[in-house]
């Protein structure tokens, strides 16, 4: 079984925006990755860092449990929302996609004070933060 944290962000709505995960197997962690989208929602980044964290997390274990701060979309993927937005459908439907390569997956809220949520974060701000305007 492995642990994946998942966090986007955006600056602005849509604006600047990011996505990042943490793998861990028990409390070691074993990858994380963090990406510029160029600009996005937040949401669209939160749907983004899922998306690849299933990809890198079904090479490493069939066995997940996700974690995101993003209550939206963790009650959007467990069917106590519905999905509005058609740009979020295509991200809902590739996740659901991505659910079949998995033996077990389970999602859970977790609020942004988590300490491996509040890692990720961090680590997104810093990729924000180093892109400046000149690099849009």
């Amino acid at each position: 079984m492995i642990y994946v944290y998942t966090d986007g962000a955006s600056r602005g709505n849509p604006g600047m925006a990011a996505a990042g995960f943490m793998i861990f197997k028990g409390s070691q962690k074993v990858f994380e990755e963090f990406r510029y989208l160029g600009i996005a929602t937040n949401n669209e980044a939160e749907y983004n860092a899922l998306i690849f964290a299933m990809n890198k997390a079904k090479m490493i274990d069939k066995n997940a449990r996700i974690f995101s701060d993003s209550e939206l979309m963790i009650k959007q993927l467990t069917g106590m929302y519905r999905v509005k937005s058609e740009r979020l459908k295509e991200l809902f439907r590739t996740v659901k996609d991505l659910e079949r390569e998995f033996l077990h997956i389970s999602y859970q809220n977790l609020p942004r004070e988590n300490e491996r949520i509040a890692a990720v974060d961090k680590k997104l701000n810093t990729l924000l933060n180093s892109i400046g305007k000149e690099d849009l």
